[in-house]
Parts: structure tokens; C-alpha cells; sequence
């Protein structure tokens, strides 16, 4: 069993910053995917970014260029930085850890509101 614990978000103006932090904890990692995916109300989740294992990045293309994923290795702990924040940026941001197609662990959500 894996728990994925989140800190950070909040609430903050339009062009402004936050940062968001995932640590994994519960089991042994191996080669795994560790990402952000974010939910407004109304909306499906999408994802925001994701970091491999082996630091590959992906990005969406509405966070390219503002977001930053990182991953310390040794803590199994992501860090998304997110400058210039938008309003459409507001959503509830949810950790993901994955090791297969049909093994992945969820957080329990966050909140990220950016003000106009």
C-alpha cells in the first residue's frame, strides 16, 4: 500500500506563485511515474505534469513555460512550482504515483485558488 501525502496550494492573486509538494511513502519504489493532475468543478481531471523515475518530464500544454515538476529521488517527493498563475489555474490538485496501467495511488486532493 503507497500514501501519497500533499502540502503546499492555497489561495494567491492572478500572476502570482505557489508551490505544491507529494511525498510517497508505505512501499518499496521501483521504476514509477509520479505526477500532478488537477479537477475544477464542473471538469474532468487533467493532467498537469508528470516526472519519471528517471526525471523525463511531461507537461500540458496550458502549463508549459509557468509550471515546474521536479522529484527528489531519495525522499520519493515531487515539488510542482507554479508561477504566473491564472484563474483558470484554480482546481483541486491531486498527486498520483503510478507503477503500471492498473497500479496507480491517488492523494487525497488540494486546493489551488488564483484570484483575478
Amino acid at each position: 500500500q503507497v500514501q501519497l501525502v500533499e502540502s503546499g496550494g492555497g489561495l494567491v492573486e492572478s500572476g502570482g506563485s505557489l508551490n505544491v509538494s507529494c511525498t510517497a511513502s508505505g512501499s518499496a519504489f521501483l521504476l514509477n511515474i509520479m505526477g500532478w493532475y488537477r479537477q475544477a468543478p464542473g471538469k474532468q481531471r487533467e493532467l498537469v505534469a508528470t516526472i519519471t523515475s528517471g526525471q523525463n518530464t511531461e507537461y500540458a500544454d496550458s502549463v508549459k513555460g509557468r509550471f515546474t515538476i521536479s522529484r527528489d529521488g531519495a525522499a520519493n517527493t515531487i515539488n510542482l512550482q507554479m508561477n504566473n498563475l491564472r484563474p483558470e489555474d484554480t482546481a483541486v490538485y491531486y498527486c498520483n504515483i503510478k507503477f503500471t496501467a492498473v497500479n496507480e495511488y491517488w492523494g487525497q486532493g488540494i486546493q489551488v485558488t488564483v484570484s483575478s
